[in-house]
């Protein structure tokens, strides 16, 4: 498992990384392209996603608990079984991903509401 906690990696191109089990609580990753990443059971709470392209990426079981995934490309991700509760999902593309078994408890959803359940 790798430590990058807390990391500003603004801008980056981490297309088709393998970052499963890596622990990035509290980076800031705005603007980065996570195309097609692995982020499986990845600890990504705090983080900033805002502008991000994680389309087609793997969050299957990663705890994404209070990040910012404002205006983010999550089309097609797998993000079942992840930990949503409380992000921000303002403006985000869901298109297409997989929240089966997601916790989007408190998550602000791309449309404004809050998920009450």
């Amino acid at each position: 498992m790798q430590d990058l906690s807390g990391f500003n990696f603004i801008g980056i191109s981490l297309r088709y990384a393998n970052l499963s089990n890596s622990n990035l609580t509290q980076a800031k990753l705005v603007n980065a392209d996570l195309y097609e990443a692995n982020l499986t059971g990845a600890n990504l709470s705090g983080v900033n996603w805002t502008g991000s392209n994680l389309s087609s990426a793997n969050l299957s079981g990663a705890n994404l608990s209070g990040a910012d995934l404002r205006n983010a490309d999550l089309s097609y991700a797998n993000l079942e079984k992840a930990n949503l509760q409380g992000a921000k999902l303002q403006g985000a593309n869901l298109n297409g991903a997989n929240l089966d078994g997601a916790n989007l408890k408190g998550a602000i959803m791309p449309d404004g509401t809050t998920r009450e359940e």
